[in-house]
């Protein structure tokens, strides 16, 4: 699929092996802990496509391009010495992987990843990756989620919930931006998480907005464009939505139709992202409710959709599936 509102949408799988040898000419024998945990046979699918004929509001690079290029550059130069082999690279226009993809890593159709044995897929680029291909990948591999407002959709999520539970692959999913993500699983887990409300302000050109939110226009110096649900969001503000997404998954008891996003344009936001997230948990004997109160400021290129923190977090991600066991269901990373 095309990444809309980008000259160029570069989604991406990875895929590998971890918990075994991968690759030929490895050295056999027993492994280091850090060697187990991050032997990792990497496939990494970037999705390109027509986007310019796609464009909806605001200017700038899709979400896939930072994410994609910055993880297959890494493999690329460091894999061998995390254990880390990359083995296969999708685009959906392959002359993009031209120059900077070998190409014997360049595959030409997500039909065929499992002729590369890969045990883990990740997908950074749009959510469409995941809701039109998500099954099929789980049937080969795990599954690295960098789009999670894909699975605010209810149909998507249960498809692939059967899918990770008949196959037996584990569906991971990116933090991004959100911070805290233990602390607030921890909360809803055991009952005490009352409310949970996550606001992303930046510049109206780091925008990517579809639907009637594609004709919001700011009114003033800081225009709230939604505040809601989180479900309502994700469909029209799928780029922008992924670290509310990531909240909602963190929070299974309020889930996305609880757990409320704020969409906020602000002039003054040129070259920074920021969200706040703020969740109340239960009264303590005063009567007053226990509360926290983040502030994450990320600085990003004008009109970028990802702020540079963020993409250092996907690769985080990236090596903390290893060391997590291999299990259906989801899984935050």
């Amino acid at each position: 699929m095309p990444c809309p509102g980008a000259p160029s949408a570069d989604p991406l799988p990875i895929s590998g092996h971890w918990g075994h040898q991968g690759g030929s000419g490895r050295a056999k024998g027993q492994m280091s802990k850090e060697q187990q945990l991050r032997s990792l046979r990497g496939a990494l699918s970037r999705q390109g496509g027509p986007a310019a004929e796609h464009k909806t509001q605001g200017h700038g690079p899709c979400w896939g391009p930072a994410e994609g290029q910055s993880l297959v550059s890494r493999l690329l130069a460091q894999g061998s010495e995390l254990g880390l082999e990359l083995v296969f690279v999708w685009n959906r226009d392959p002359g993009r992987m031209a120059g900077s993809v070998p190409p014997s890593l360049q595959l030409h159709s997500l039909t065929a990843l499992g002729e590369r044995h890969p045990d883990l897929v990740v997908e950074v680029a749009h959510p469409k990756i995941i809701q039109e291909s998500g099954a099929h990948i789980l049937r080969h591999a795990n599954l690295l989620v960098g789009s999670p407002s894909a699975l605010a959709d209810q149909t998507t999520q249960q498809q692939l919930l059967a899918a990770s539970h008949h196959w037996g692959h584990a569906m991971f999913v990116a933090r991004g931006a959100l911070w805290g993500t233990e602390d607030i699983s921890r909360l809803d887990a055991a009952g005490g998480l009352q409310s949970l409300r996550v606001t992303m302000a930046t510049h109206p050109d780091g925008f990517r907005l579809e639907g009637p939110l594609a004709t919001t226009h700011s009114t003033g110096p800081r225009t709230v464009l939604y505040e809601g649900p989180v479900r309502g969001l994700c469909p029209f503000a799928p780029r922008n939505s992924n670290t509310m997404a990531a909240a909602a998954l963190a929070a299974p008891s309020l889930g996305f139709d609880n757990v409320i996003g704020v969409l906020v344009a602000d002039l003054s936001l040129a070259d920074m992202h920021v969200v706040d997230v703020e969740l109340r948990g239960p009264p303590g004997p005063t009567g007053r409710n226990f509360a926290v109160h983040t502030h994450r400021e990320n600085p990003a290129e004008p009109g970028a959709v990802t702020g540079s923190a963020t993409v250092a977090a996907f690769w985080r991600s990236l090596l903390g599936c290893c060391e997590l066991p291999s299990r259906p269901g989801i899984h935050l990373c």
